[in-house]
C-alpha cells in the first residue's frame, strides 16, 4: 500500500527537506506574477509585463539544466546556495531599476532567472536516499506535487498581500529573501551535504539522450504554455473586474484545485504503466481549461479555475515517475531540471503570447491560449505512444541511491538511473 503522507513526513529529514525546498522555490513559483504586477504598477503595458516575465522564465529554463548538471557533478551545497544569492540580487536590482531603463530591467530579470537554484530537481534526487523504498518515493512525488500547490495557492496571495500593504517592488524583495532562506535550510541538511550523483556516462547531451524523456518534455512545454498564459490572462480579468485582489483569488483557486486533485491522487496505489495514465490526466487537464474562456463573474470564475486545476498536480506527480523511468543513469537532477526547464520555456511563451492576444482581442483570448496549450500537450503524448512505451518498459541499469553509497535503497529501484 502507498505510504501515507503523514508517515512520509515522520521520516527523518523528510519534512525539513520538503519545507525548505518549497520555501526556497517561492521566487521561481511567484516571480513571474511579481514581475507582471510590478511592471503594471510602474505603468508598463501587458505586452511589456509579459515580455519581462517571459525573459525571466526563459533565463530560468536555460539555467535549470545547467545548474542541475553542475549539482550532479559537484554536489548540492556548492551550487544551490550561491545560485540562490545571485538570483535574489538580480531580482533586487530589477526592483530598484524599474522599467525606466529597459536594457537594465531585462538584464536584471535575466540574472534572476538564470541563477534560480534547481531545488525541485534536487529534492527528487534526495528522496530515494531518505525514504529507501520505491513505493514511498512514488508517494513522495505525489506529496511533492500537492505541497507545491499549497505554495501556488498561498504564493499569489502572499504577493498580492505584500503589494497591497507595501508595494510591488517590496514583493519582489521579500519573496527572494525568503527563497534564499529556504535554499540555505536545504543545503545545510545532512542528506543534501552527503548526496553524490551516481556514475554517469560522459555524453554532451546528458539526460537528453533519452528519447522517452524528450517526448515527455515536449508535452510539458505546452502544459507550461497553458499555465503561463493564465498568469497574464488572470491579471487582465482582474482589471476587467476593477479589483486587483481578484487576481490573487483566481490564482489561489487554481492552486487549491490542484492541491485537492493531488491529495486524492496520492492516497491510492496506482497500477499499470504511468505513461498511459499520464495521457488520461493531461487530457482531463486540457478539458478543464476550456470553460475559462467564457470569463463569467468572479465567483463562478474562481470555481471554474479550481476545477481547471484539479488535474494539474496528478499530471505532475505522474510525470515525475515517468522522468524516473526514462532518465539515464547519473543524470537524475539534470533530468528533473529539464522538466522544470520545458515548463519554464512553455510558460514564457504563454506569457508572451497572452499579452498580444488580450490586447488584440479580449481577456477570453488569453484563456483560449491556455486551452490550446492543454490540447497540444495531449497531442504530443498521443503522437509519442510508442517512444514512451518502449523506453518505459526497458529495465535499464539499476543502481543504489545517489545519497547512500552503501545501497540503502532496496535492490531493483532505479532511483532515476534507468537508461
Amino acid at each position: 500500500m502507498t505510504a501515507g503522507y503523514a508517515e512520509l513526513l515522520r521520516t527523518r529529514h523528510a519534512a525539513r527537506l520538503l519545507t525548505g525546498t518549497l520555501v526556497g522555490r517561492l521566487p521561481s513559483a511567484t516571480g513571474h506574477i511579481a514581475i507582471v504586477l510590478f511592471t503594471r504598477s510602474e505603468g508598463g503595458s501587458y505586452t511589456l509585463a509579459g515580455a519581462l516575465a517571459a525573459v525571466y522564465g526563459l533565463a530560468m529554463a536555460l539555467g535549470q539544466p545547467l545548474l542541475g548538471r553542475a549539482v550532479d557533478l559537484r554536489g548540492q551545497p556548492r551550487v544551490m546556495l550561491p545560485a540562490a544569492v545571485v538570483s535574489a540580487l538580480g531580482m533586487a536590482a530589477f526592483a530598484f531599476v524599474g522599467i525606466g531603463s529597459l536594457p537594465l530591467a531585462y538584464a536584471a530579470v535575466t540574472v534572476a532567472g538564470l541563477f534560480t537554484p534547481p531545488l525541485e530537481g534536487g529534492l527528487r534526487a534526495l528522496w530515494p536516499g531518505v525514504l529507501k523504498r520505491e513505493d514511498r518515493v512514488h508517494a513522495a512525488y505525489a506529496m511533492d506535487a500537492v505541497a507545491q500547490e499549497v505554495m501556488f495557492t498561498v504564493g499569489p496571495l502572499l504577493v498580492t498581500l505584500i503589494v497591497s500593504l507595501w508595494s510591488a517592488a517590496g514583493a519582489l524583495l521579500v519573496i527572494n529573501l525568503i527563497g534564499v532562506a529556504g535554499a540555505l535550510s536545504v543545503v545545510v541538511s545532512e542528506p543534501s551535504r552527503a548526496w553524490r550523483s551516481a556514475p554517469r556516462e560522459a555524453h554532451w547531451l546528458g539526460a537528453l539522450r533519452s528519447s522517452g524523456l524528450l517526448a515527455l518534455l515536449g508535452s510539458f512545454f505546452f502544459v507550461g504554455l497553458a499555465l503561463g498564459s493564465i498568469t497574464v490572462a488572470g491579471v487582465a480579468y482582474a482589471d476587467d473586474q476593477g479589483r486587483e485582489s481578484v487576481y490573487g483569488w483566481l490564482m489561489a483557486a487554481l492552486g487549491l484545485g490542484a492541491l485537492l486533485g493531488g491529495a486524492l491522487y496520492g492516497v491510492r496505489q496506482w497500477t499499470g504503466a504511468p505513461e498511459r495514465r499520464l495521457r488520461i490526466l493531461v487530457g482531463l487537464l486540457a478539458l478543464g481549461y476550456v470553460p475559462l474562456v467564457f470569463t463569467p463573474s468572479v465567483v463562478p470564475m474562481c470555481v471554474l479555475a479550481g476545477v481547471a486545476g484539479v488535474f494539474l498536480a496528478p499530471s505532475l506527480a505522474c510525470a515525475f515517475i515517468v522522468v524516473d523511468r526514462h532518465a539515464p543513469r547519473g543524470t537524475v537532477t539534470e533530468a528533473f531540471s529539464w522538466l522544470v526547464t520545458t515548463f519554464g520555456v512553455g510558460a514564457a511563451v504563454g506569457t508572451a503570447a497572452a499579452g498580444p492576444a488580450i490586447e488584440g482581442g479580449s481577456t477570453a483570448w488569453g484563456f483560449a491560449v491556455a486551452a490550446v496549450g492543454g490540447f497540444a500537450a495531449l497531442l504530443v503524448l498521443l503522437a509519442t505512444v510508442k517512444v514512451l512505451g518502449a523506453s518505459g518498459r526497458s529495465t535499464g541499469v539499476t543502481g543504489s541511491s545517489e545519497s547512500d553509497r552503501k545501497g540503502a535503497v532496496e535492490p531493483g529501484f532505479s532511483a532515476g538511473h534507468q537508461a
